[in-house]
Parts: structure tokens; sequence; C-alpha cells
């Protein structure tokens, strides 16, 4: 089986896909479609539709056999077309499916390849930050140029990326990764060559990992069961593959019951004496690993660290948004308010896929707010979120609120983000900190069958496409249910 592009991506979100899927328990892998993933396809299908459609005259090789296309790639290549479409390349046990293929000026070929995300990870355009190329990215047009290089239909390490805002950026491919990664993208690119064909041809193997990314991939329940049967140490909280390996090579520790009893002092009395031991992970964060060890393994309830101050006032609001980051649209603001006269569930919700309708529906929040008694009352949310995406729509809409008043808004004690308090002064015998995983534990459930923001953005593309009022009450419980989880936890923290 050649090497593709589909290898790097898998390998770059998670080192142990790869091998899995390749090798794994094949009737572990759910065959169930994920929504969010086939919103996510579908929109960037529209995308490169979009923009193919604009490109004018091009040779269309995306139909036949692998082995019919590569063919009719190579003789287009041959006879100088000076556009090919989703050509198929292949090479040394090499295969790309780039999604332009544009000749230079020297006869020379440039794969470019069409995203709907940005061509960079980390850009600031308020700080004249650019940002870096993205590894997938960059990975993937390595690869393409590879290919070339080896069919002699390239001599430079280039490539080009057509971004979600129709940008075209050209990726140097030799260049540094950044300031403090010396490591050039084509030599990030050829060590993943050399760390994933082993996994594929099974003469390596390396072991499941939990992360975040986990829940959208076919293989979650299967590597979950394989982490908590093992005992892995990535089912503490905030401890992932890496330093989960560090542990491993360096302690010679891959079971979470066995890190209660180490010895801290000890350990790092050794790592002073050797800079390699132990890389990357410092006293604070290995005391901060034992700990919550110890909290699943022999505390098994949550623990306060430090005490906690909520302020006392006549309104309490329980704050969740929901937005589309494939469009930068947010749809609905929901409040669950806790007042002198009981409580109730407030929307702000957009009907229309359009800048207007969201306008109107976050100038109707900040009205509600202006209504309520000034310092009587207090914001509860979960995450950085919410406070990150009103700044970017301040900008936007700057005539619904002041710069100054959104960051008085969040400044402000009496707005709390409780997953701030939850990090710093508690810990809580679960793998993952998050609002769900919390609220369950503390006995709160979701109405809906599947909980979940990427579903909720599904079903709000699904809203905005047929109008069914059904949908529309599906986003709102759901949204309703995640302010409400937010009370729970907040009241459990005060009975802490």
């Amino acid at each position: 089986m050649p090497l593709t592009a589909s290898h790097l991506y898998d390998y770059l979100q998670c080192p142990h896909k790869v091998w899995r899927d390749l090798h794994g328990p094949q009737d572990e892998k759910s065959d169930e479609k994920n929504d969010f993933v086939e919103l996510l396809w579908k929109k960037g299908v529209q995308h490169e539709e979009n923009i193919i459609a604009k490109l004018g005259e091009f040779e269309n090789l995306a139909d036949g056999s692998l082995e019919e296309r590569f063919a009719k790639t190579l003789r287009a290549m041959e006879e100088g077309v000076d556009l090919i479409y989703q050509g198929v390349i292949e090479a040394d046990g090499l295969r790309g499916i780039p999604d332009l293929l544009h000749k230079l000026p020297d006869g020379m070929y440039l794969p470019v390849d069409i995203k709907s995300g940005m061509a960079f990870s980390g850009a600031d355009s308020k700080k004249g930050k650019e940002g870096k190329y993205k590894k997938d990215y960059a990975a993937q047009l390595c690869l393409y140029t590879d290919i070339l290089r080896k069919l002699g239909f390239a001599t430079h390490k280039l490539g080009k990326i057509i971004d979600g805002h129709r940008k075209e950026t050209i990726y140097e491919l030799e260049l540094p990764q950044g300031p403090q990664i010396p490591e050039t993208y084509w030599g990030l690119y050829e060590r993943l060559k050399a760390e994933i064909i082993p996994l594929m041809e099974d003469r390596d193997r390396n072991k499941p990992a939990m992360s975040g990314i986990c829940k959208l991939c076919p293989w979650y329940v299967s590597c979950k069961k394989w982490c908590e049967d093992n005992d892995d140490l990535t089912n503490i909280f905030d401890l992932g593959r890496a330093k989960r390996n560090t542990l491993n090579d360096d302690l010679t520790i891959d079971k979470v019951h066995e890190l209660p009893d180490v010895d801290i002092e000890e350990i790092m009395s050794k790592k002073k004496k050797d800079r390699h031991f132990l890389p990357g992970i410092a006293e604070k964060s290995l005391t901060k690993i034992v700990r919550r060890a110890n909290i699943l393994v022999n505390v098994k309830t949550p623990v306060l660290h430090e005490p906690i101050d909520f302020p006392d006032v006549s309104y309490e609001l329980f704050f969740d948004i929901e937005n589309d980051p494939t469009q930068e649209f947010v749809y609905l603001h929901g409040v669950y308010e806790r007042g002198p006269k009981g409580e109730r569930f407030l929307d702000f919700t957009t009907k229309e896929m359009s800048p207007e309708e969201e306008e109107g529906a976050w100038k109707r929040f900040w009205n509600y707010i202006d209504s309520l008694p000034k310092d009587d009352y207090a914001v509860y949310y979960y995450s950085a979120h919410e406070k990150t995406t009103y700044k970017k729509m301040q900008k936007q809409y700057s005539d619904v609120i002041s710069a100054e008043k959104v960051e008085e808004f969040f400044d402000n004690p009496n707005a709390i983000d409780l997953y701030q308090i939850i990090l710093k002064k508690t810990d809580w015998p679960l793998g993952s900190y998050g609002l769900k995983a919390i609220a369950q534990y503390l006995g709160f459930k979701w109405q809906d069958k599947n909980p979940s923001g990427a579903a909720s953005i599904e079903w709000f593309n699904q809203y905005i496409e047929t109008k069914d009022p059904e949908i529309l009450e599906r986003i709102l419980i759901y949204n309703k249910d995640d302010c409400r989880a937010t009370m729970v936890v907040k009241d459990a923290l005060g009975r802490l």
C-alpha cells in the first residue's frame, strides 16, 4: 500500500490511527456516520467546486481508476498541459492526488491544494503576525513535490494553498518551522515518512492515547476501552501522549495505579543531574500528575484546593453560545437565568445565515444584559470560547457595542469562567474536566441522545436548509441543557 496524504494527516492528528486503521481490530471500528465530519467534508467539497468553477480551462482527471488517472496525468504533464485537476501521481511507494497541478514557466509543475481553512495557524492580523504554515498542509505539499521530483516534473520544494478566503499562499517547504523549531517542513515530512511506513507495514506498533480530538474518530470507543483496560496514563486529565511516553520510558511506569507511590523528590534529584531525563516534565507538572493519579486511584471524589468565593447577587446568568466555526457564524446566545422570580431560559437566535441576522441576535443579547440591575448580576460560562468569540464579533459589529464595553463585561469579577476555577482550585476523579464530563459525573443528563456542539452545528445547517421548527427546537433544548449544566457545576463548586 502506498503512503498517501491521508496517512500524513492521520499521523499528525493521532500517531496511532495509521497502524489501527490497517492492523487494528476491525470489528471495533465504528461505522456510524459522524454528522459534523460529514458537514466539514461537504463544505470542503462546496468550497473546492466554487474555486474550480472560476479557474478557466483545465484538464479534469477526476474520473476513472487510479491506474488510468495516473497514466493520463503523466501524459498531460509530458504534453505540457497548463492546469490539471485531480491528477494522480505515484513513485517509489508514494501516491498523491493534488487538487491541481500548475505548470510553471520552466515546464515543471507546482502542486496546489484547495483548503476551506486558513493557510496559516496562529495568525493575528491585529498584531501583524502572519503565523506559521499548517503542518498537515505542508506535509501534504511535500509529498506531492517529492513525487513530482522523483518523476522528473519538479526541481523545487514548493507548493501552493488556496484557502477559505480564496487567498493563494506559496509554501516554501525548506523553511524552518519556527524560531524555536529549526527543523524544516521538508525535514518534518521526511521524519514522518520514516515513522509512518513501519507502522503501515506492521514492523512497528504504538499505543492508543486519550485526547480531545478522539471523539471525532471511528476508533474512539475501541481506543478508550484499551486505555481503560490497560490503566493507561492518558486516563489522567491533561496527560497526553508525549508525557505518557516520557513517563513510560524514563520511569518505566505505564499504569495509573503505579503513580501515587512515586518519590517526586528522588525523581527531581535525578532530573537535576541528567538534563535528558524526563524532558518537558518539571517538578510542578509531575506533582500535578501524581496528585491527579492519586485522586483517580485512591480518593475517588472531587477535591477542593482553595476556597471559592462566588458573588452574592440577585441574578445569576448561566451563559453559552453556539457557533459554526466553518463559517465564523454565531447562531445562538443562550442564557439560563436564576433570579428573584425563579428560573427561565432566554435565547437570542438567528433564523437565517446572514450578517444582519447575526448582528440582530447579538444586539438583542446586549439589550437584555442592559436591562439587568447594574452590579447585581453574575455571569457564569465554561471556558474562554465566549470571551474570544465576542471580541471577534465586536470588530465585525462595532455599532452594537464598543470594544471597551465587551472588555468591561468579561473583566468584571462577576463574570466567571468556571473552567478556570475547576483547573486552578479543584481536581476530579475524571479523565476529562470538560463541562459534559463533570456535569454528568454530578448526575446531570442532557435530554438529547447526541448532545454535542459539533452536532448542534450540523442541526443548524439542516435548519437553514429546511426551516423545520423541530430542528430549531432541538438546538434550543441542547443549548438550554448546556446552560443548566453550567449551573449544576457552579452549585457543586459552591458545595465543595
